[in-house]
């Protein structure tokens, strides 16, 4: 017998190889079967062309396909799980557009059932809450026009009631606060801490700090707060925020970090861990010298699969219930229309060159730049300054968004459009709480004459959370009325639409092959029920990437 040699071994097992290849190209390919089914469902899926269906199958992170329940159900295999949804309604999972954490110190929160308590009212609750908690406890209490607008109330009033709590009077747009001593001591605030660029403490005559805080000033101490707070205690406030965003069917957050660096914040979110996708914006402070454009700068875009680090955020403009940043009391809210001043008249919160600086640092780092704009002045003075360093040619592709938008007027939507900005509006701003008797506005506030002159609407929380209380308002806007979209509009602009503010359309926002599997199998037909109802919806099953992070409890 011929011995074989090392040569001819090697020259066999070759043959052998090719062979077997050769076999099982020839032999029939393993057919993909689904990890998961979700069957007998009303699937709204943001896709215009197939707007709604019965079945999604799903294989690894990603959505495999879409379609009648038995077309879905003929591509499950023996290991396929498959859930029946008895009709319920499904959506792309909610992409909170305009998201921020609270992180901060244990208080009292003192609720009226209203925004705009009395100062009567304030006051009693005030006592009362001191009578009923532990000495020296932090007292919270939210406020709006009537106390804030009372250049009585300030420091000292809330020392006669309060000399040894610390108490916080906060604006329920979260622009200003009125603190008394005991605050002021609490988070470190000193009578001779200067102001920052875009931020005010106020004073009286005698240079003495009346307790009232605004924008960069209340930004800076309210970080400062949160920074004190170790991470032990900061984990267990973040995972019950994240928890709750799940119960809702937030799948995505787009995390406006007032509260947090980005690296704290990173570190805490693997540290909970998050369970669902969480954008991280830098939104840095300021000092008396200007902004901090370094902070977050060296973070990587993807410190983990479900966090990403992009874009940054300022306030290009205040709002109009404190009239920010003039001096308070000097604004008053009209008894009769226009309403339309609250918006047109605000002042900047940097001088105009600083929308510029602003610009060009977003082209040179090629980085999004996300600005808080309320007012009409604002929207106009950025739109010049993205003129004056290139226009559309330079800006249309950069997705530049307009954090609120409550002050965009008709004449600017040209412009908006061709520069390709996005508008993220927060739809809790049109619920109907000016005061009575006050005409609506007739030029603010738009929705519908946004998204029918072709520019981007996205949506976003800001505060409360809960997306299907925006959505009864983007539909049924008390403010402005002429201004309404449908229920599937408002939807699109909360997934679809979000996912492009963030340049992930191509990942999620829609229910179709190759997206993200981000769904939420909603309690009831947000489509269908009546209005009122709409925000006592909750989820009932919300996954992210095919897994399931919440499941509501079996009713018994």
């Amino acid at each position: 017998m011929k011995q074989l040699t090392t040569k001819n071994l090697i020259a066999f097992l070759s043959l052998a190889v090719l062979c077997n290849l050769v076999l099982c190209s020839l032999a029939p390919a393993q057919e993909t079967k689904p990890d998961t089914v979700l069957l007998n469902g009303k699937f709204f899926t943001g896709v215009a062309s197939q707007p709604y269906v019965q079945a999604v199958a799903i294989r690894g992170e990603r959505i495999m396909a879409t379609g009648d329940t038995k077309t879905i159900q003929a591509l499950a295999g023996p290991n396929t799980v498959a859930i029946d949804l008895h009709g319920s309604t499904a959506i792309p999972g909610i992409n909170d557009a305009h998201h921020h954490f609270s992180l901060g110190p244990a208080e009292v929160d003192v609720d009226f059932q209203t925004l705009d308590p009395s100062w009567e009212q304030v006051k009693n609750g005030i006592v009362a809450a001191i009578a009923k908690n532990p000495p020296n406890s932090l007292i919270a209490v939210t406020i709006g026009f009537q106390v804030f607008g009372d250049t009585s109330v300030d420091r000292d009033a809330l020392d006669k009631i309060a000399p040894n709590n610390p108490v916080t009077l906060g604006t329920f747009t979260g622009h200003a606060m009125i603190l008394n001593s005991a605050a002021l001591r609490f988070y470190n605030v000193s009578e001779t801490q200067p102001d920052p660029l875009g931020g005010r403490l106020e004073r009286d005559a005698k240079g003495r700090l009346t307790g009232t805080i605004r924008e960069y000033a209340l930004m800076n101490m309210s970080r400062a707060a949160a920074d004190r707070i170790p991470d032990s205690e900061a984990i267990v406030q973040l995972r019950q925020q994240l928890e709750d965003e799940a119960k809702y069917g937030v799948t995505s957050i787009q995390e406006l970090s007032v509260a947090m660096p980005p690296a704290r914040a990173v570190s805490l979110l693997k540290a909970v861990p998050t369970q669902i996708r969480v954008r991280i914006v830098r939104m840095p402070g300021t000092t008396p010298a200007g902004r901090d454009v370094a902070e977050g700068k060296r973070m990587p875009a993807h410190p983990a699969s479900l966090i990403t680090v992009s874009g940054s955020k300022w306030l290009a403009d205040g709002v109009g219930v404190e009239g920010t940043l003039t001096p308070r009391g000097a604004w008053k809210l009209p008894a009769k229309p226009p309403f339309d001043s609250l918006m047109a008249d605000l002042p900047l919160q940097f001088p105009e060159a600083e929308y510029r600086t602003m610009l060009q640092e977003t082209i040179d780092n090629n980085d999004q730049l996300l600005l808080h704009i309320s007012g009409n002045r604002s929207a106009q003075t950025v739109l010049d300054a993205i003129d004056a360093t290139g226009g559309k040619s330079i800006w249309d592709g950069r997705r530049l968004c307009f954090e609120h938008g409550d002050g965009i007027f008709p004449d600017q939507f040209a412009r908006i459009k061709q520069d390709g900005i996005i508008v993220v509006q927060n739809p809790i701003h049109l619920a109907p709480i000016v005061p009575p008797g006050v005409v609506a506005f007739e030029k603010a506030q738009p929705l519908k004459s946004l998204l029918e002159a072709g520019i981007p609407l996205a949506f976003g929380s800001d505060a409360p959370v809960n997306p299907y209380l925006d959505i009864m308002f983007a539909t049924n806007p008390g403010n402005r009325p002429s201004e309404a979209i449908t229920r599937e509009q408002a939807v699109i602009a909360y997934t679809r639409t979000s996912a492009y503010a963030e340049f992930a359309e191509k990942e999620k926002g829609t229910l179709e092959p190759g997206k993200f599997a981000d769904i939420a199998v909603l309690s009831q037909d947000i489509f269908t029920v009546p209005a009122p109802d709409l925000p006592k919806t909750l989820s009932v099953l919300t996954m992210v990437g095919g897994k399931v992070v919440y499941k509501a409890p079996d009713p018994k």
